[in-house]
């Protein structure tokens, strides 16, 4: 089956999932967790994230997280390669140490927001690694030791989980304490891992194209929310897809080049190879961004067209993206 497009805007939460090659561990111990941990922290400060939850088990782990502007599969990507080096060099391994891609499901905040907040991070004692809630509140393997306060983690946020239950922290964290006890007296719910509807392909455009079948609504299991939110991202979905259609009828890739390499001041030529004088790579930057993060478009084909790697074409865009106002105005005033 073909791979699915990520579901993906700025602000939207997500469940993400990932799994050890044929189940095989990918933690063997607190040492393996505080090392993903550490670096997932560096993530969350570099790319503004919010981590609201997360479960590290042997051989698979989870995560509820919000983006902001980077996308969630450039998050993932420098994550889990990062991890899987650190795995391979320590444990005298090579090759793949994570099954396919990881899973995500975009998610509707309610109200769904604690449920899996709690479904998470019960995890580890419904799977028996840890012997009750009070061990659990202990323990490096999720992230409800930092919302009761046994441990610190800066970059996890607990403002917007506690807030839920209380203004003040005390009250707040009992408020949690309680709500977490008293999923321990209900079955685990099957459901929070993704919708387990149908599956669509394509992404956003296939999103849009639901309205056009007999039905008023198929849903994707890479959502997990009612018709309504599931409404609200077929309206974003065709607002993005609007904007980026009317770039792309208007601009081809040899039209951006040339537009931003005239802005910069750059010969199309300097492009190609390593050059490093500055307004080189400001160029990289602004083309990468543009043809990226602003038209959809796919690193591969940009990489063609200018001899740069495609990570560097991803790289240069995250960068570019810190002018964005700049780039973006080049769409819109210059003339070729």
């Amino acid at each position: 089956m073909p791979r699915q497009a990520r579901l993906d805007i700025p602000g939207a939460l997500h469940h993400v999932m990932g799994r050890g090659i044929q189940r095989e561990k990918i933690f063997s111990g607190s040492e393996d967790r505080e090392e993903f941990l550490a670096r997932l922290g560096k993530v969350v400060e570099k790319e503004s994230l919010l981590v609201y939850a997360w479960a590290l088990m042997p051989n698979h782990f989870h995560l509820l997280m919000r983006t902001t502007k980077t996308p969630l599969s450039h998050v993932m990507r420098k994550l889990l390669s990062g991890y899987a080096g650190y795995f391979n060099r320590r444990y005298g391994r090579a090759g793949h140490l994570f099954q396919n891609r990881f899973k995500s499901v975009l998610c509707e905040d309610d109200p769904y927001f604690l449920e899996l907040v709690r479904y998470i991070h019960l995890n580890p004692l419904r799977a028996g690694l840890v012997k009750s809630l009070e061990g659990l509140g202990g323990s490096s393997l999720t992230g409800h030791s930092v919302l009761v306060g046994k441990v610190n983690r800066p970059w996890q946020c607990t403002g917007e989980v506690l807030a839920r239950f209380s203004g003040l922290t005390g009250q707040a964290r009992s408020g949690y304490i309680r709500f977490v006890e008293e999923g321990l007296k209900r079955p685990a719910p099957k459901h929070l891992e993704g919708g387990g509807l149908v599956r669509s392909q394509g992404g956003w455009s296939n999103l849009i194209a639901l309205r056009r079948g007999r039905e008023s609504f198929l849903a994707d299991e890479r959502i997990l929310g009612g018709s309504g939110f599931v409404e609200g991202l077929l309206k974003e979905a065709e607002r993005e897809a609007q904007v980026r259609g009317n770039l792309l009828r208007r601009w081809d890739v040899k039209k951006l080049i040339k537009a931003v390499c005239e802005n910069v001041g750059v010969d199309e030529g300097q492009l190609v190879g390593g050059g490093k004088v500055p307004p080189v790579p400001r160029a990289r930057e602004g083309i990468s961004y543009l043809w990226v993060k602003k038209m959809g478009r796919s690193g591969g084909e940009l990489s063609r067209s200018t001899g740069m790697k495609p990570v560097t074409v991803y790289e240069s865009a995250v960068r570019g993206e810190k002018n964005a106002k700049t780039w973006d105005e080049i769409l819109h005033t210059l003339k070729i």
